[in-house]
């Protein structure tokens, strides 16, 4: 039986699943959702719908953050907090443990200076970045998955290697090179576990 795997995150997940399908070709049935899974409450909803319709999978990779961490004004303080983020986490990751045999959670990536930039997938929203707000996140991410035994794909040390943290012209979202390099990465990260 191929084995299955599931893709959740936001709109850079939605730029590197094509790659990861394409390289675990043969080997696995790749499935993501055909929208962005923005934050971990999104996420949350999302993963719980495509859950009950689908059925369990034998590995999930997963992203959440930028959305979490976004300060959009008029609001003076991130989307998700430290602690409200680390406890929506939580909440996925039981979930997602449930209906896996294997669950990976990919770090964000990091970001060459501050600013903000437009969604790409079409949601309108506006994204604010800072990469001290990444940093703060990941630690945050990687104390709830070491605490649930989760496995971490340091996407962040991925990105760090490649020019301009292969990031395209609004500093957010990759390049073409960048969600080939990610992608194998993910691919890489999902294969070792099938």
């Amino acid at each position: 039986m191929t084995p299955r795997v599931l893709l959740l995150g936001d709109s850079i997940r939605m730029g590197y699943q094509d790659v990861v399908k394409a390289k675990l070709a043969g080997k696995a049935e790749v499935v993501a959702p055909a929208d962005n899974g923005r934050d971990t409450t999104y996420t949350l909803y999302q993963a719980n719908q495509l859950l009950a319709a689908a059925g369990d999978f034998d590995v999930i990779h997963w992203n959440n953050g930028y959305w979490d961490m976004n300060i959009e004004p008029p609001l003076a303080t991130p989307l998700r907090p430290l602690p409200e983020y680390g406890y929506q986490l939580d909440r996925l990751a039981e979930l997602l443990l449930a209906h896996c045999h294997t669950l990976l959670f990919a770090t964000s990536l990091p970001i060459e200076r501050s600013g903000a930039a437009v969604d790409n997938t079409g949601t309108g929203a506006m994204i604010h970045y800072d990469n001290d707000w990444v940093v703060a996140y990941n630690q945050a991410a990687t104390t709830v998955m070491a605490a649930r035994g989760v496995a971490i794909d340091d996407l962040y040390q991925v990105a760090l290697a490649g020019p301009r943290f292969y990031k395209g012209a609004d500093h957010l979202h990759l390049t073409e090179t960048g969600n080939q390099v990610v992608g194998q990465a993910v691919a890489s990260a999902i294969a070792a576990v099938l």
